[in-house]
């Protein structure tokens, strides 16, 4: 773990330094991705780097990755309760206190990873994305998505009675409404758990992204997955208490901000870039990766079409049909 040493006023004007040294912080930043998933090593862990770096110290880290903090769905909680100063959020587990922000898990909106971060950074500058996250008391620096997800199963699936009656893992309430569109039965499991699910038989199939394979190792357990579909998106927002942020010099808010915008783009690029090569790795195990037919993704979008307007209804709130059109217009072809 990283720490770092608080400077005192008195420690300085002792060794003769008259006036006051900037006092460092040390955030201690909460995730619950694992320290070799691409999402730790080419974004939280590069990040907290780069703050170190652009801060000449001043913010350093103490990391506490794998839930040893607070468990996936407890992170904001973590924050909130002092536990932790920052956080980086998936926010589909969330949904409860971020409902608007679940707009990144409906399908068939991005077809990558570098895609899909420009929208929601974007989304995160300003709007009602950006605003949501400050009604619970934090700040969000930064944000990218997974690669569009895909099926994972132990049986190739493609559309119609395919998925009818099967137990499909998904990332939140949101997208359990493409599982149950499509004729499935959405499970809402955190990642860390699926690989077991997948393996004891409580899951048929699971909606993930490629690039996020490896770190859970699903390739051992499934036996075909789906190349080209679009069964909707994550978001990741690194927060900070607003409390806590809103006490750092402008000078240092710039600077975990901007490190936070080069690094989101960094992350999304990897994770793109690594799905092409996982893909010829998985064949050469005989894994089946397959594309779907025109058919089926025709089929597949009719089926979806609905689930749209039923997130904006269910949510009940005013802003929902103006995050989706926004949303439709920053990721429109």
């Amino acid at each position: 773990m990283k720490t770092m040493t608080i400077i005192l006023a008195g420690m300085a004007a002792s060794l003769g330094f008259g006036t006051l040294a900037a006092q460092a912080e040390t955030l201690r930043l909460g995730d619950f991705q694992s320290t070799s998933h691409i999402v730790s090593m080419e974004g939280t862990t590069r990040w907290m780097d780069a703050v170190e770096e652009a801060t000449d110290g001043e913010i350093t880290f103490e990391h506490f990755p794998s839930e040893q903090a607070a468990k996936a769905k407890a992170q904001l909680d973590a924050v909130n309760s002092g536990i932790l100063d920052a956080a980086l959020l998936g926010t589909p587990y969330h949904a409860d206190s971020l409902p608007l922000n679940s707009v990144i898990a409906l399908p068939g909106f991005y077809g990558s990873a570098v895609e899909g971060t420009e929208a929601l950074q974007e989304m995160l500058a300003e709007g009602p994305l950006r605003e949501e996250i400050l009604e619970t008391d934090v700040t969000p620096i930064f944000g990218f998505v997974l690669p569009p997800y895909q099926v994972l199963a132990k049986e190739r699936l493609g559309a119609g009675d395919d998925w009818d009656g099967k137990d499909v893992r998904t990332s939140g309430s949101t997208q359990a409404m493409t599982a149950r569109a499509l004729g499935g039965v959405g499970i809402s499991i955190p990642g860390p758990e699926v690989y077991p699910a997948i393996e004891r038989g409580r899951l048929d199939a699971v909606l993930f992204p490629l690039a996020s394979v490896p770190g859970y190792k699903l390739n051992e357990v499934v036996s075909h997955i789906s190349t080209n579909g679009s069964f909707g998106g994550y978001s990741f927002v690194m927060v900070v208490r607003s409390d806590l942020f809103d006490s750092l010099s402008a000078e240092t808010q710039g600077q975990l901000v901007s490190t936070g915008k080069d690094v989101a783009m960094h992350v999304a690029q990897a994770q793109d870039d690594s799905v092409s090569g996982l893909i010829d790795e998985w064949a050469s195990q005989g894994i089946e990766t397959y594309e779907f037919t025109g058919d089926e993704l025709s089929a597949i979008t009719t089926d979806l079409e609905a689930v749209n307007a039923d997130w904006s209804e269910r949510l009940g709130d005013d802003r929902a049909s103006e995050v989706l059109e926004i949303y439709g217009n920053l990721t429109a072809d």
